[in-house]
């Protein structure tokens, strides 16, 4: 599923191509989305529209106009592309924005578990439940650590809760608590100040260095010119059981927490 760095990396790069940019039509091939896309809701409100804006909140990338916003989520298997418009729809191409400049916006999404959405209210409701972004300034040591304190979960589920910290999903909650030197079964309560500022400056170092890889590919992300994300080339624990550990070289465990995969070396993550 795309998170944070792959949201950010597909944000950043189809940004320059849309910002000033006008929609002259817009397609829709399957609005059956996780929710429906709403084809003359969107339709009515963007087309002839500039483009004023492209920001990311958590995994949403979040378009704007005058009229409102378009809401996009990727899911679990979707991409953004910017193609020329002689280029033709693929399987699972199931909306596009087409713009001014001879460029479409594309959106491909084979499981369809990803959202396109014109929303006018503000603040969106997508995103009124959402936690604290682990870029932000405001994310410190210090809330991190107040944070712990507040909930009786394993620190992995604890990274993965999108209500206190968006963004850290499996593949990059593994990484973290490798490089922070901390057990996925630790509860986050245990966990002191000092392991916290650890943790902190793992949650920021990963999900940056992935984030100038361009996410992680292993199946379905592609970045918005269909380059695939090298930040699977850098992986340190996630998907290497039995492999030697990079530290010790003791090999590295594999168990099940919250029913996802969770990868760790018990030399040197403690519990």
């Amino acid at each position: 599923m795309p998170e944070l760095p792959e949201v950010e990396t597909t944000c950043r790069g189809i940004a320059p191509f849309l910002i000033g940019h006008i929609i002259q039509n817009i397609k829709v091939h399957e609005p059956r989305l996780r929710w429906p896309i709403n084809t003359r809701v969107i339709q009515k409100q963007l087309k002839n529209q500039r483009v004023l804006a492209v920001s990311r909140r958590a995994k949403y990338i979040i378009v704007s106009f005058s009229t409102g916003n378009l809401v996009i989520h990727l899911g679990m298997s979707g991409t953004l592309a910017i193609v020329n418009k002689h280029t033709l729809p693929r399987k699972h191409d199931h909306f596009e924005c087409f713009l001014n400049s001879g460029k479409i916006l594309r959106f491909n999404d084979p499981r369809r578990f990803g959202a396109v959405l014109f929303e006018q209210t503000d603040p969106l409701p997508q995103l009124a439940h959402l936690g604290i972004e682990p870029l932000d300034k405001s994310f410190t040591v210090d809330s991190l650590y107040e944070q712990t304190q507040k909930h009786r979960s394993n620190i992995k589920t604890f990274l993965m809760n999108q209500r206190i910290i968006v963004g850290i999903g499996n593949i990059y909650a593994n990484e973290c608590l490798f490089l922070a030197k901390i057990h996925p079964q630790t509860l986050s309560y245990h966990l002191s100040l000092t392991q916290c500022k650890q943790l902190h400056r793992a949650i920021q170092q990963v999900l940056k260095k992935a984030i100038k890889s361009g996410g992680t590919t292993l199946k379905d992300f592609y970045q918005y010119d269909g380059k695939p994300g090298y930040f699977s080339q850098a992986l340190t624990v996630y998907d290497r059981e039995d492999q030697p550990c990079y530290r010790c070289q003791s090999p590295v465990k594999l168990i099940q927490l919250g029913q996802r995969a969770t990868y760790f070396c018990s030399q040197c993550q403690l519990f």
